[in-house]
């Protein structure tokens, strides 16, 4: 189940708190999650051992420990304890996929913990009620702002209405709510409708991951003649579902995305693409962005901890919500919630090519 991994170290005695710095990762590798989790931890890893080439955290070196699970609730509690037991662990920080990261949260908020770890940019679209113990600082924005910004774009457009699909597996009390929620504030009407049907209108909205967006699409009867646009939000990789092809001809894909497009020149940006191009070979994603800013505001809050970094000194760090700007990518809070939400779109072209 477990998998211990430095970050670009060696690995360093786990008792030996004053020399290193240790940050826990849990990632979903199940099949509807894997192509996220995947870049998304190329992504963290390349911030980490980018971040001990630079000097590590207050000039200690950053102990990177990967717990990869299947996605049962098992082994989910497995990972989550096996983090807690580690005693030199500061926090947990950019756990993916999203069911994971919705899993964690709940496990933070429900126990009974005396030295609680804080779940650090999680790769969470729904955030978990707080309850009375502050744990789960999540930065990229949750479905609601992903729904809302697609519906933006659509109601500029003057599109009235839109068909939804949902992904089977997807708690539908959680995710209706969002979308209908975004669809009221954007005047937009919603028709939900299932895999396969007859999609009278050029745009539907799918609520899920890649593997079922590509089933779905290929079960889609389109409307005759017409150029159809498929919404998806930020688990889609436009990058693998280009890979899998067999895509209709007059179908092309939209997918949100919580972070500045790959192409941008953002410093956090440029950053990714150099330490992806330097230690992996694999080309930047979506998510890999993710991944790479989630590890890298988390050294930044732990950089500024005046004191020893221990677990009790991070979970105050991050509770107390300042104001991180990281490479030029601002993470604020209001009430506890992320504050103005970053979103942004990339489009798969009917003819394969990924656009912005």
């Amino acid at each position: 189940m477990g998998v211990w991994a430095a970050a670009g170290q060696p690995t360093w005695a786990q008792g030996d708190s004053s020399r290193t710095v240790s940050i826990a990762q849990v990632v979903d590798m199940s099949p509807t999650q894997q192509d996220v989790s995947r870049d998304f931890l190329t992504g963290s890893r390349a911030a980490w051992q980018d971040t001990n080439a630079r000097g590590g955290i207050q000039g200690k070196p950053v102990q990177h420990m990967v717990l990869e699970t299947d996605g049962t609730p098992g082994q989910l509690q497995a990972a989550w304890q096996t983090a807690h037991r580690q005693s030199q662990c500061a926090a947990l920080a950019g756990c993916v996929g999203h069911n994971a990261a919705q899993g964690l949260a709940k496990l933070q908020t429900g126990a009974d913990i005396n030295n609680p770890l804080p779940l650090v940019a999680p790769w969470l679209h729904h955030t978990a009620a707080q309850g009375a113990v502050d744990t789960v600082f999540d930065v990229f924005a949750d479905l609601r702002a992903q729904v809302t910004h697609a519906l933006k774009s659509l109601a500029s457009m003057g599109v009235p209405e839109l068909a939804v699909a949902y992904a089977a597996g997807h708690d539908p009390a959680l995710w209706q709510a969002a979308v209908a929620q975004a669809a009221r504030e954007q005047n937009v009407k919603v028709q939900t409708i299932s895999a396969g049907a007859q999609l009278t209108q050029p745009i539907v909205l799918f609520v899920g991951g890649t593997p079922e967006l590509h089933a779905f699409v290929e079960k889609l009867k389109l409307p005759a003649g017409r150029q159809c646009y498929v919404i998806a939000l930020a688990d889609v990789n436009l990058q693998v579902l280009a890979q899998m092809g067999n895509l209709p001809k007059k179908v092309s894909i939209v997918a949100t995305q919580t972070v500045p497009l790959v192409t941008a020149g953002l410093p956090i940006v440029r950053a990714y693409r150099e330490a992806l191009a330097r230690l992996y070979d694999e080309p930047p994603s979506p998510q890999g962005l993710a991944g790479f800013i989630a590890a890298k505001y988390t050294a930044e809050v732990l950089q500024q901890i005046s004191g020893p970094i221990t677990r009790a000194n991070a979970l105050a760090a991050f509770q107390q919500r300042k104001p991180v700007t990281v490479g030029g990518w601002a993470v604020s809070y209001q009430d506890k919630k992320r504050s103005a939400p970053f979103v942004t779109q990339s489009m798969l072209s009917s003819d394969g090519r990924i656009v912005g």
